[in-house]
């Protein structure tokens, strides 16, 4: 339940409706958003893929290069838990949970290892305007995934060796299926899960003379959290049933897979400059 201290804390006294986003009321128990933090526990299911560096490079911003690995690129499949600083999302399991696909590409600032995110899916409303207001690119998708089981048959168990899928469609078209055939080997992070995102903050032009705002992000992580890291053979199909813009970012080659649980609470965002703070 949501309660008017909850809401509004961090929020200046108004006489008019507040809230952190809208839609406003009196006291702010209507946003859609709560104010970070925000806490996120998840299972991962992620792929290295190099793809055209060439092409990748027309997914970044001037102020980022390829940096040292051209090419270098990720499919992401998570499924989340979350909630505000006061677990209150916790009593609402369908408010507490969603699935994301991310793609990411490895990219740097100055030297800085970085990962770009330049396509996103969730499949509810609040993790999609949240990512709106980081600068994540997210749209509405249908994204399953594998669940691990510690007993049965009915599954694979996250500390042997077994099968892991995903997929996921989008307007009722298939876009990305992927499998990891984990070998019980624990491995390092992957690279591209342990480096700061960064995001374009920016709101489309709507009133008449308004100038276009656009800056890069990083965001602002505590508590950081990796289990044993799973590593095996993996298989990536992309069906070319979204644009010709995605379909640059078909795989030419498929690196290693990887299944583990990961855990953050993201702060808030911090402009990308040469002294920016560490953020994932």
């Amino acid at each position: 339940m949501r309660t008017a201290g909850r809401l509004a804390s961090g929020l200046l006294e108004a006489s008019g409706p507040i809230g952190y986003s809208l839609p406003l009321s009196p006291h702010g128990l209507s946003s859609m958003l709560t104010p970070p933090p925000w806490h996120f526990a998840g299972e991962v299911i992620m792929v290295d893929v190099r793809v055209d560096p060439d092409r990748a490079r027309r997914f970044l911003p001037d102020e980022l290069s390829l940096g040292s690995d051209p090419g270098a690129a990720a499919f992401v499949f998570a499924e989340w838990n979350w909630c505000s600083e006061d677990g209150a999302e916790l009593t609402e399991p369908r408010s507490s949970r969603f699935a994301e696909f991310l793609v990411l590409l490895g990219c740097e600032f100055e030297g800085r290892a970085l990962a770009r995110c330049p396509y996103a899916w969730v499949d509810q409303p609040v993790p999609m305007i949240r990512g709106w207001v980081q600068g994540m690119p997210k749209q509405f998708g249908e994204i399953d995934q594998t669940r691990p089981k510690l007993v049965g048959r009915a599954g694979p168990r996250p500390d042997d060796a077994g099968r892991h899928h995903a997929s996921i469609s989008v307007g009722g078209h298939r876009l990305v299926d992927l499998s990891v055939a984990t070998d019980g080997t624990t491995v390092a992070p992957p690279a591209l899960h342990n480096v700061p995102l960064v995001h374009t903050h920016m709101s489309p032009v709507w009133l008449n003379g308004e100038p276009d705002n656009r800056s890069l992000i990083t965001s602002e992580v505590t508590g950081v959290e990796f289990s044993p890291v799973y590593s095996g053979s993996a298989q990536v199909k992309v069906h070319q049933t979204l644009d010709d813009d995605f379909a640059l970012l078909q795989p030419i080659d498929i690196g290693s897979g990887y299944v583990f649980q990961y855990a953050e609470t993201l702060v808030g965002g911090q402009a990308l400059t040469s002294t920016t703070t560490r953020g994932a």
